[in-house]
């Protein structure tokens, strides 16, 4: 890989195991953006333990869906900043939502945030902070096999179990979870 353009997005990041990084320890990130400057996605596999409905507390949204749904760790940079991921059904819905791929959409728009409170939708993350890279730095990563790609599968966005999304991951690009070597290098990979 020698150029931003050989990765194109949207696209799984599974990190392999010399990632021993605990941000970055076998997670799932769902790459949205990668060019020369830098790139940027969204770890879908790390529940905070902090419940949806304490969070929409605090920003007087009141919460109707499942008392127990968790938000999830998207990434160390902005943890203050929450991404709704979601399966998008109504896709002609407002143009605040950015399309992922068909049928997943994501948004940071309060209003979105209000009425998916309201009438929570079918599979949905809400994602603390994301993961960046700087210029250049995810090629590299990749180059010394810190990461591992796979087509996006929503299944695995959106898994009841986010314990298997790694594991899963791995198989669905042929891997064998317990065939890979668990010595961390040197080289341990990191995100910003």
């Amino acid at each position: 890989m020698s150029a931003a353009g050989d990765l194109e997005t949207p696209i799984l990041l599974l990190a392999m195991p010399q990632v021993v990084d605990p941000f970055f320890h076998k997670s799932v990130i769902l790459l949205l953006h990668h060019q020369d400057e830098g790139s940027q996605g969204f770890i879908v596999n790390r529940p905070t333990g902090v419940k949806i409905g304490e969070i929409l507390e605090d920003l007087e949204i009141p919460w109707l869906g499942d008392e127990g749904s968790l938000a999830f760790f998207g990434g160390p940079v902005q943890p203050q900043l929450g991404t709704l991921l979601f399966r998008d059904e109504d896709p002609d819905g407002a143009d605040t939502r950015f399309e992922v791929c068909p049928g997943v959409a994501l948004t940071q728009h309060v209003g979105d945030l209000e009425s998916l409170a309201e009438q929570p939708p079918s599979s949905f993350r809400l994602l603390l902070g994301y993961a960046g890279w700087d210029t250049g730095q995810l090629v590299n990563e990749i180059l010394r096999n810190d990461w591992i790609t796979a087509p996006v599968r929503t299944d695995l966005l959106f898994s009841e179990d986010p314990d298997e999304v790694w594991r899963l991951g791995m198989e669905s690009v042929g891997i064998d979870p317990a065939q890979l070597s668990w010595a961390p290098t040197d080289s341990a990979g990191s995100a910003n």
